[in-house]
């Protein structure tokens, strides 16, 4: 009688839930629809978040230079070099008779590169925001490849342009008393 019992048991049992290949053949067509739907949208966010990312690096460097141009007393400059996207902080001193630029090389973020998908143009502007080619167009210096920061708390008066490959666009403006930036929202061209 015990082994009635238990063979009843085995036999009640129902068999295991699962997919049909079918089934799992719509599922995977409809994740790649969904996919390809979403996959071009993700990158202009990316673009986005690229852009601003390297709009927040070159902020902080030029916060770092006219925090150590108020703090040591002396000029300082964020140079760069527009192809390689290397920047760094300097400042003038006299080495051998002669005046330099020298790096700072014992400050962390006084130096460093910048992200090669985005163009950067350093446009001078007057005291009053307009773009020097606006007010005078014979003494505009396009695409600098310096900003100066005093001891005063004072910097050159500069509209930094970062622009991506999508045509996105953020754009800094160096305030020339305070040495402060204000980022305007990016656009799309």
């Amino acid at each position: 009688m015990v082994t009635r019992i238990v063979q009843l048991r085995i036999s009640n049992r129902r068999p295991a839930a699962a997919f049909t290949l079918m089934e799992l053949m719509v599922v995977i067509v409809l994740i790649s629809i969904m996919t390809a739907m979403i996959i071009p949208e993700m990158k202009g966010s990316y673009e986005d978040a690229l852009l601003r990312s390297t709009g927040r690096e070159l902020a902080g460097v030029l916060s770092l230079a006219a925090s150590r141009a108020v703090s040591q007393n002396q000029a300082h400059y964020v140079l760069w070099d527009a192809k390689t996207g290397h920047y760094q902080v300097a400042s003038r001193q006299h080495v051998s008779g002669r005046e330099e630029m020298v790096p700072l090389r014992d400050v962390a973020g006084g130096e460093g590169k910048l992200d090669k998908r985005i163009s950067i143009h350093i446009l001078p502007t007057s005291e009053m925001g307009v773009p020097a080619e606006a007010a005078d167009p014979s003494e505009a210096r396009v695409d600098r490849d310096s900003i100066a920061f005093f001891p005063d708390g004072t910097a050159e008066a500069v509209e930094i342009q970062l622009r991506d490959r999508a045509g996105f666009q953020l754009v800094m403006q160096l305030n020339p008393v305070t040495g402060r930036i204000h980022l305007s929202e990016p656009v799309h061209e």
